[in-house]
């Protein structure tokens, strides 16, 4: 055989590539745990189809973890959801811009709905995070905005200002 057959016998397709590295960045996790916290603070989506297949090696909670530190206001939402449009035009309407993941828009969005099930969230959107801590539902949010609580909770996690 020659250099280039070879070559294209032992060749790895992008996925497989991409799975090595997967798991490769698995196991680093594992050994070192404050790789943990570096990589929390980096947006791994934005690398493309290699940060995306990166990002897709976290459990659904360790996404869930990593995305509500992205901004002060982290919703959790379906496109199709009336309480998930209301709660978000509430947090507009008081000048706060969250993130919105539409979870039966983005990749793996099903498994992240069933861990915020688990975390007692029943329906599971909408969900709303505000300063990386889950404040609930439409309920909840609508309960600190009648006791006059959830203005004075967005100005402490820096989501609006005075």
């Amino acid at each position: 055989m020659t250099i280039t057959k070879n070559a294209q016998a032992f060749a790895l397709s992008p996925f497989v590539f991409l799975y090595i590295c997967s798991l490769a960045f698995r196991i680093l996790l594992h050994i070192s745990p404050s790789v943990v916290e570096i990589v929390r603070t980096i947006n791994l989506e934005s690398f493309g189809a290699f940060g995306h297949h990166l990002a897709c090696a976290f459990s659904p909670m360790e996404r869930i973890n990593r995305m509500v530190l992205e901004r002060p206001v982290v919703i959790f939402s379906r496109s199709s959801c009336c309480m998930c449009h209301t709660i978000k035009m509430l947090f507009r309407e008081f000048g706060v811009n969250p993130v919105v993941h539409e979870l039966d828009e983005i990749p793996r969005g099903r498994e992240i709905e069933q861990a915020l099930s688990r975390l007692g969230r029943s329906p599971a959107v909408p969900a709303v995070f505000i300063g990386g801590e889950l404040v609930g539902g439409t309920n909840e949010v609508m309960s600190l905005h009648l006791n006059r609580s959830l203005i004075p909770r967005l100005i402490q996690a820096g989501a609006m200002w005075v």
